[in-house]
């Protein structure tokens, strides 16, 4: 990997993966804006989260990916292909199954307490919903990212945690 500092990084991984928190660390860092890709998919509304049609959310991705910087972060992977395609950097957050399942919890009480921001409301069915998603993740989506992934392999990096980032930028 080139010892230059990126300016376009895809960060792609499971919920509890530490995406978001990786994002924000390298958007203070590198001082490039991180877009979150739930917020591509979802108009956010005090009425409750409204989907945007297809073609809204591709167009929405597509003004990101244009612009000059910016970090992306999300497990979304069957439609983001211009983010990886257009990424000097993408970065797969492999972690383990059972740290991911802790942060789940431990960000679902945390919400709960009001210790930390949420996008959605923190309801127990949400809550539920994202175990059942890291599992999909684990049988379904990271076969099929790491599938995709192998087109990017020059400019993927693996993680097991999101600290591991010191080592390529920092």
């Amino acid at each position: 990997m080139e010892s230059r500092r990126p300016k376009k990084i895809h960060i792609i991984g499971s919920v509890g993966s530490g995406k978001t928190t990786l994002a924000r660390n390298l958007s203070v860092e590198l001082n490039i804006p991180y877009y979150e890709l739930d917020n591509v998919v979802w108009r956010r509304s005090s009425n409750g989260d409204i989907r945007r049609s297809h073609e809204e959310r591709d167009r929405q991705l597509d003004s990101i990916v244009r612009t000059d910087e910016w970090i992306i972060e999300g497990v979304h992977h069957t439609w983001v292909s211009q983010g990886f395609e257009q990424a000097e950097m993408i970065l797969f957050l492999d972690t383990s199954y059972s740290k991911r399942q802790y942060r789940i919890t431990k960000r679902f009480i945390f919400q709960k307490l009001g210790l930390e921001l949420a996008n959605y409301q923190p309801t127990l069915s949400m809550f539920k919903k994202m175990f059942v998603w890291n599992q999909y993740f684990e049988r379904e989506s990271k076969p099929q990212i790491l599938h995709i992934l192998k087109e990017y392999e020059h400019k993927t990096i693996i993680l097991q945690d999101n600290i591991e980032i010191k080592k390529y930028i920092g």
